[in-house]
């Protein structure tokens, strides 16, 4: 249908409260929203010379037709359209990112252990506690662990760098012990960083206790300098330990919920507070989004209707539209009343002004990303004598081992940052044996493949996006091998380069079809940028191909296991980790396991000692 049809059949809508579902030619639903009046909301999105912001006009130009579900209330309307939401995801809707995932404390093990907040867990031999759900939570509790111990932050690697250079400022300013100044012994830097890991795994406890009877020993052997370190250790441990100061009634759980906007994005910060201190904070950003009140009346029955805690009160800096409705749901959800409110004065106000101001400093800091991104791949395109800064670039990398199985990883940067959403995994289907040429011909021209099937369907987004750069972790060989099985398709005109890498195993330069190198080491930027593809694409890719050969272990010794299927075999892998953990683990162990009763138990466990 064409706008003009469908705003004719919009404006023959009840003024009735209910769901819409807009799809597209393809029938995908690609919006779900709910409105006091029917008529006069869905018409809005068809009528000529109404204002929209990128996103809804994107869904706009792609919409087809719709359906409505008329309902009895405004409070049905808002409960139907969140469960629709959930079940169908559309596209349009907003899309609840933030940095909660999994987040972990990293201790690296080396003579002189380093312990950090980091985002992804590597398979680098490291130990990593965790994962917490809450990034704030666990970067607050790595920070707090590094001050009460005074372990280092900075860059510098030991004992390489023990005498050499200055102190740096924390040093100075005695957040540090300064193990650079070659003063801190190696064992009293182990215990330091033993205590810390202590801290975040226990809390408190007696470590204040254990390091007073040591900073005493150390006294009475005249070790003045162990002793002081010490002393300045149950001093910042009693600093920070006496945590953030209450800030609302010590018996009260409430959110409090903020919105910010620039003329391209929305940002919604929600401060989380839990007996009286600020225990969460988490941010949400909304890219070409510019309606507030929109965003705002989508955003809180997202966030709270969709498995999110509810607490007794939430304070928001201005109440949606559909207040009333809104408040009725979490009522229900909660099974108790909540207080959905806009304080005027006192405390919560100052809240929510604070909620407001994370999130007006979190779109500065986005803006200014973007900025940079934008630079990045000016740069980029300058080097490359592209036509236009690369908005989508494609990154392949070929993983294999020994038995000659292969995988590629598909990585896509998007705007210069990476597109998780959209990376891709590749089995090899007719490659026999180790061949990465072969390989990544076979990858690519499935890529092309696609390319043409989505886009002949109709399809705009994923597989049907044309990329800008296709970049090939390898040389000249590589690049070839891709240019080939894309010749003849309709991704042949696509600019593609390889990346090549030193001798030490860091990438060097950018190269073409001809084995001609561009030199990238001279721009910074354009190096640390190429460097982070390569190697988020090289990570990707070995993740796959670690996750194969988990798989076939498993496959190949658990799934021969009479009553024991793939879902049974992943399932006891999850629970012990390693075949190894499964053989060790007795009879009443293996029940534990989801899905493994008693008798299953004992099958698997005779199987699995019937050699000995």
């Amino acid at each position: 249908m064409t706008k003009a049809e469908l705003y004719q059949k919009a404006c023959m809508l009840p003024l009735l409260p209910g769901v819409y579902i807009i799809r597209d030619k393809t029938d995908t639903i690609i919006y779900i929203g709910k409105a006091k009046r029917l008529r006069t909301r869905v018409s809005q999105y068809f009528r000529e010379g109404v204002p929209h912001d990128n996103k809804v006009s994107q869904m706009i130009a792609h919409a087809f037709s719709f359906d409505v579900i008329v309902c009895q209330s405004e409070f049905e309307a808002l409960v139907l359209e969140a469960s629709q939401i959930k079940a169908h995801t559309p596209k349009y809707n907003i899309l609840l990112k933030d940095d909660k995932g999994y987040s972990y404390i990293k201790v690296t093990r080396e003579a002189w252990p380093r312990l950090s907040f980091t985002l992804q867990k590597e398979d680098d031999g490291a130990e990593y506690i965790g994962p917490y759900t809450s990034s704030f939570a666990a970067r607050e509790m790595a920070e707090s662990a590094q001050d009460a111990f005074l372990l280092p932050r900075c860059s510098r690697r030991f004992p390489q760098d023990l005498g050499k250079g200055r102190p740096c400022l924390n040093a100075h300013i005695g957040k540090c012990m300064g193990v650079c100044s070659g003063r801190i012994s190696c064992e009293a830097y182990n215990e330091a960083v033993k205590g810390a890991v202590h801290l975040i795994r226990y809390g408190k406890k007696d470590i204040i206790k254990n390091l007073t009877a040591r900073m005493e020993e150390a006294s009475e052997r005249l070790e003045f300098e162990t002793a002081a370190l010490l002393r300045d250790q149950i001093a910042a441990i009693t600093k920070v330990t006496e945590g953030q100061k209450v800030v609302v009634d010590e018996s009260l759980e409430m959110d409090v919920v903020a919105l910010a906007g620039t003329p391209d994005a929305v940002c919604a910060a929600v401060l989380r507070y839990r007996h009286g201190r600020l225990t969460d904070k988490r941010e949400f950003v909304f890219h070409d989004r510019a309606d507030l009140d929109e965003i705002r009346e989508e955003f809180l029955p997202r966030y709270y209707l969709d498995d999110e805690e509810i607490p007794r009160i939430i304070a928001v800096d201005v109440l949606p539209a559909d207040a009333d409705a809104l408040r009725q749901a979490l009522s229900e959800k909660r099974g108790s009343e909540v207080q959905l409110y806009q304080p005027q004065r006192g405390d919560k106000a100052r809240l929510v002004e604070m909620a407001h101001t994370n999130a007006v400093e979190r779109l500065a800091r986005e803006r200014g990303r973007a900025a940079q991104e934008q630079k990045l791949l000016d740069e980029l395109a300058q080097l490359l004598g592209l036509p236009a800064a690369p908005r989508r670039i494609e990154s392949y990398d070929i993983s294999n081992w020994g038995d000659g199985t292969s995988v590629c990883g598909m990585v896509v940067f998007r705007e210069g940052k990476p597109s998780k959403a959209d990376y891709r995994r590749f089995k090899m289907r007719t490659v026999a044996g180790t061949d990465d040429y072969a390989s990544l011909a076979e990858t690519v021209a499935r890529r092309a493949g696609e390319y043409a099937a989505r886009t002949a369907a109709g399809e705009t987004a994923g597989f049907a996006e044309k990329p800008d750069l296709l970049l090939m972790d390898g040389g000249r060989g590589q690049v070839n091998a891709a240019k080939a099985a894309l010749a003849g398709t309709a991704l042949a005109d696509v600019p593609l380069y390889g990346m090549v890498k030193d001798s030490h195993h860091r990438t060097r330069a950018i190269v073409d079809g001809d084995g001609q190198e561009i030199a990238i080491n001279m721009n910074r930027g354009t190096f640390t940028f190429i460097t982070s593809i390569q190697d988020e694409t090289h990570r990707f890719a070995n993740a796959y191909r670690r996750q194969q050969m988990r798989q076939k272990s498993y496959s190949s010794t658990l799934v021969q296991i009479p009553g024991v299927g793939p879902k049974l075999a992943k399932a006891l892998m999850d629970q012990f980790g390693s075949v190894g953990a499964v053989r060790q683990a007795d009879a009443a162990a293996l029940a534990q396991t989801p899905g493994v009763g008693p008798k299953l138990a004992e099958t698997i466990y005779a199987h699995l000692h019937e050699a000995e």
